[in-house]
């Protein structure tokens, strides 16, 4: 029915043209699919009754399909979310990835903290992907760019891969529309392998082009300490990229008529990236524009800048991808020209909306905005500042203003915070690494930028992209990171889902959530809540079944549920968090067997996620956690009113069964940054930089007080009205 289904979608808008959306994320954590597909397809109480008939339940044959190791956090959620709401509501819409071969890695807990193993998801192979030989593109590292004697580039030599197609189904909800998730894995042609050196006996010779193939699809996000994981974390973000790009050219070639009116392509093409890991895509898109379909760079940018769009993850300024020139000069030596001439153009967009008068200015907004960052400027841009009256010394501009210094510094010793004018200056310093920020090229090279919520969005507007927005206001809006009720509430909640039902009088909220609304009216009634409260239990029951199977610990399923289940960061303060709990547990030893019950509720605290690899302070923390669950546990005192337990290899799967039970989810990042940010007086957390300070304190005041420039402080600090959401 999938195969049906996925066919007639595909010969449908195939034979409309329509535009298609194509979504580009090195992640998607899909979870299992069999409940997902027999519910999308309505099929559930078949599919169960057929297997009853062969003596198997649904839910034991569910729990055999190990989960699809394509992903790791909110971000590969996020991605796979995206394909089932676009299928379920007919979006013609096809997701690409990497089909990584041992995915991120399988989590274990040991005395040691975490211990990480290979995860075997393809062991028994996939049954839900088909494997396309007959797609496949060629992709190409290294190498060396030669001109043409028509002037045009060409990029020869280097190390050459193919990229192979597998499809992957993924149903919409009571819909025949079924998107397609095509996963990339790489190999070498037949002709790459080295059957002289074979058969000579150096066999590590001859497997050598094929080893280098394969392993840039072995793993999700390869340890990059070295400069051999950092080469390889580029090839497989080249390689999503080039594959996916010009299997998308391919269908637009194939779906226009003769002569192909490439000025069409952004009419029919919309290119989704999914954080900075697709930015490739815009140098490589101009690329084959230019090298391989012979346009002109006009055209070859117009079309990529009308094309592809970029999703911002994060508002942390050093989370923002960048990567070393020299590795990618190395590595794509012909996609380093073309991020030149882009950023050649932002400069030149940046000088004729600041102008030149004022160099302070302008030397700002070039290192806040420039792609290459610690270069060089380039010569058609030094060109113009020797004209202008105000660069005759452009290339040695050093200016320090002391009084401002000094100023600071008196502030500073009084306490108050204040922003530092450092020195300026068009060289590059040779003591600092030059680099390329993705980010920037996104923002620079797409149409549209956007967070994943409401704040979010806001404060890339107002803070991590300010200075792109003043330039281009219209390119940034807000999509609200959502999920999908089908999977998070129908099928892996069904109790609530019943009552959900029940009260409404339909099952159309599974795909309308505004329906849930008239759920309010309801909300004082008993029989309501007394439904509500059993289905709760029912799930914290299974939870606390799977926490026995999982970790051999014993929790009592009437205590409150209190879960933070995540990718194990500091940022993502699951610190913080453990730290508390040590402080709850410290109180609680002080006090008597009486005071304890009489202040304190059970309270079950449950972590899960992975801490990356290599990254040593996160993986102390899940020690950290670990040993303060092994010393409360057995804690014969305390007994049921504070357990710990971490759960090992959290994934889509675990987090079916932990949200249900779930009673308190611990979202607690982002609070407080750094002691650097401005504080508001009386705002109970710190503002994230000075212009939001500026925000609360003029905007949100309500007792008279006026705000003070010269002090940068309210002069009124009484008050009762902050708006929280701004700070």
């Amino acid at each position: 029915m999938l195969i049906m289904n996925w066919n007639e979608t595909y010969e449908y808008y195939e034979k409309l043209n329509v535009k298609q959306a194509y979504y580009l994320s090195m992640e998607f954590l899909q979870g299992r699919a069999l409940l997902n597909a027999v519910g999308n397809l309505e099929l559930s109480g078949a599919y169960t009754e057929a297997l009853k008939k062969l003596g198997h339940n649904l839910e034991d044959v569910a729990t055999q399909e190990p989960d699809a190791a394509l992903g790791n956090g909110g971000l590969g959620r996020l991605a796979s979310c995206f394909l089932d709401s676009l299928a379920t509501q007919n979006y013609p819409a096809w997701g690409y990835g990497l089909r990584y071969k041992y995915g991120l890695f399988k989590q274990h807990i040991t005395k040691d903290g975490q211990e990480e193993v290979a995860e075997n998801w393809l062991e028994m192979g996939n049954p839900w992907e088909i494997p396309r030989n007959d797609v496949s593109y060629p992709v190409k590292f290294y190498g060396k760019v030669v001109s043409g004697p028509d002037g045009n580039k060409q990029w020869i030599g280097g190390e050459n891969v193919m990229a192979v197609a597998y499809d992957v189904p993924i149903p919409g909800y009571k819909t025949k529309t079924t998107v397609n998730l095509r996963l990339w894995s790489t190999k070498v042609a037949p002709e790459e392998f080295d059957l002289h050196a074979f058969n000579t006996g150096d066999h590590a010779k001859a497997y050598a082009a094929i080893k280098n193939a394969e392993k840039i699809c072995y793993i999700l996000y390869p340890g990059d300490e070295s400069v051999e994981g950092k080469s390889l974390r580029l090839k497989q973000q080249y390689t999503l990229c080039s594959a996916s790009l010009q299997d998308i050219i391919a269908s637009f070639e194939r779906r226009s008529r003769e002569p192909v009116k490439w000025e069409e392509f952004p009419e029919k093409v919309a290119v989704q990236m999914n954080d900075t890991h697709p930015t490739l895509c815009i140098p490589e898109l101009i690329r084959i524009l230019l090298d391989a379909k012979g346009l002109s760079w006009k055209e070859a940018w117009d079309i990529t800048r009308r094309t592809v769009a970029y999703t911002n993850h994060t508002v942390l300024p050093e989370a923002l991808e960048k990567w070393s020139l020299q590795l990618i000069q190395e590595l794509l030596p012909r996609h380093v020209e073309i991020i030149k001439l882009i950023d050649e153009e932002l400069i030149h967009t940046i000088i004729a909306e600041y102008g030149t008068e004022d160099l302070d200015l302008l030397v700002q907004k070039l290192r806040e905005m420039r792609i290459l960052d610690n270069i060089e400027l380039p010569d058609s841009v030094l060109e113009i500042l020797s004209k202008s009256e105000e660069s005759s010394a452009v290339d040695h501009i050093e200016e320090v203003d002391k009084e401002a210094k000094a100023t600071d510094e008196e502030a500073q010793s009084e306490g108050l915070d204040t922003e530092k004018k450092k020195e300026v200056t068009f060289e590059p310093d040779p003591k600092l690494p030059k680099m390329v920020r993705m980010a920037n090229l996104c923002v620079a090279g797409g149409h549209a930028v956007n967070g994943v919520a409401e704040i979010h969005s806001e404060i890339v507007k107002n803070e991590v992209f300010n200075d792109f927005y003043k330039l281009w206001p219209e390119k940034f809006q807000n999509k609200t990171n959502g999920v999908t009720p089908r999977r998070w509430i129908r099928f892996c909640n069904p109790d609530l889902s019943k009552i959900i039902t029940k009260w409404t009088g339909t099952e159309d909220w599974v795909k309308d959530t505004e329906i849930l609304v008239t759920l309010g009216k309801f909300a004082d009634n008993e029989d309501l809540q007394s439904e509500w409260r059993e289905a709760k239990r029912r799930n914290k029951i299974k939870v606390a079944s799977f926490l026995k199977e999982k970790t051999g610990y014993l929790v009592n399923p009437d205590a409150m549920f209190d879960v933070q289940v995540k990718r194990i960061h500091e940022y993502k303060r699951q610190l913080l968090n453990i730290l508390g709990i040590v402080y709850r547990y410290k109180k609680m030893k002080e006090m008597s067997p009486d005071e304890r019950k009489a202040r304190f509720v059970p309270r079950v605290c449950i972590f899960g996620g992975k801490a990356f690899a290599t990254y040593v302070q996160a993986k102390r923390i899940v020690k950290f956690i670990t040993d303060v669950g092994a010393t409360v546990n057995n804690d014969q005192e305390i007994g049921d009113l504070l357990k710990v337990v971490f759960v090992p290899d959290y994934n889509v799967s675990v987090a079916e069964v932990l949200i249900p039970g779930s009673e308190l989810s611990q979202h607690i990042r982002f609070l407080i940054r750094s002691i650097s940010y401005k504080n508001c007086f009386n705002c109970p957390i710190a503002c994230r930089s000075l212009s939001y300070q500026k925000l609360c304190l003029s905007q949100h005041c309500r007792n008279g007080g006026e705000w003070n420039q010269q002090y940068e402080v309210c002069n009124e600090r009484v008050h009762t009205n902050w708006n929280f959401r701004r700070c």
